[in-house]
């Protein structure tokens, strides 16, 4: 399990135009399983990812796939964890 925290880079008019791409982006992630959540960051200074992936690796693979990163709009920090302890409805999550 990863939690991706994005930090804009950029003055957020030039994330606003690519953020159509992003939103792309992420509805495709979540198609294949790979996102479980994400959002903004209050205040609008970035954002967060909840992830699964079988290796950081691959989802540094899948990060560099986003517009936002290819458009160096964002730094990308990767936090792995591993869920011991959730609510009911999310001991999925659980390994």
């Amino acid at each position: 399990m990863f939690v991706v925290l994005l930090s804009y880079t950029c003055d957020i008019s030039k994330v606003e135009q690519h953020l159509a791409a992003h939103v792309a982006y992420l509805e495709q992630q979540y198609a294949a399983g790979v996102f479980l959540a994400s959002g903004r960051k209050v205040p609008r200074t970035g954002g967060v990812i909840l992830a699964q992936a079988d290796s950081r690796e691959q989802l540094l693979q899948i990060l560099a796939q986003d517009p936002f990163q290819q458009q160096q709009l964002a730094d990308y920090e990767v936090i792995e964890f591993i869920p011991s302890k959730t609510a009911a409805a999310l001991a999925f999550l659980q390994q």
